[in-house]
């Protein structure tokens, strides 16, 4: 897909009005076929809140990718600290509706939530583990530029784990953190 074919998006901050998203979501079995299942009203509404504060913490940022041609919310996408091998690092995940996917709305995502990770200059690496059955979500990594270290055993949900592969990508120089990836 050319620039010029690829969807122009904007990334808006995740905010109080946008559980009805998450419940799509999160509450669709397909959607979280790769994630243990779908969640459940009560997580679900948990998870809004903890996207809803978590900017102000400093943490990391959720955000909504916004088509830029219709305006309509297509999914959302974020970055958030979390600690890998004993190191801090940003971690990053994503999801696109249904109806959204496979028009480049993803990779455009990633690729722009990369560089707001980038400008904050907290950490020197961004991960993301989908697992090793989600074609998409590999593709779209690869595509963003990581670098596929490998499959690993990781936790999601908290109790579960599943076998992912770990993607990374390399901030520096924003950072002086160094670690083994």
């Amino acid at each position: 897909m050319s620039d010029q074919e690829k969807p122009d998006i904007e990334l808006r901050p995740w905010s109080d009005g946008d559980l009805p998203l998450l419940e799509r979501l999160l509450g669709d079995p397909a959607m979280m076929m790769h994630l243990g299942g779908p969640e459940t009203p009560e997580q679900i509404r948990k998870r809004h809140e903890r996207y809803c504060l978590l900017g102000e913490s400093g943490s990391g940022q959720m955000f909504v990718i916004v088509s830029g041609s219709d305006r309509h919310a297509v999914g959302s996408i974020g970055y958030w600290e979390t600690e890998w091998r004993g190191h801090p690092v940003w971690e990053t995940g994503w999801f696109v509706l249904p109806e959204y996917q496979g028009q480049g709305f993803a990779g455009r995502a990633t690729t722009a939530v990369a560089e707001q990770a980038h400008a904050v200059g907290k950490h020197r690496f961004l991960h993301a583990f989908p697992s090793v059955d989600n074609k998409s979500s590999n593709a779209i990594c690869q595509k963003a530029g990581f670098i596929l270290e490998g499959e690993v055993d990781f936790e999601y949900p908290k109790g579960n784990f599943m076998r992912c592969n770990n993607w990374y990508l390399d901030l520096s120089p924003i950072s002086p953190d160094t670690m083994p990836v």
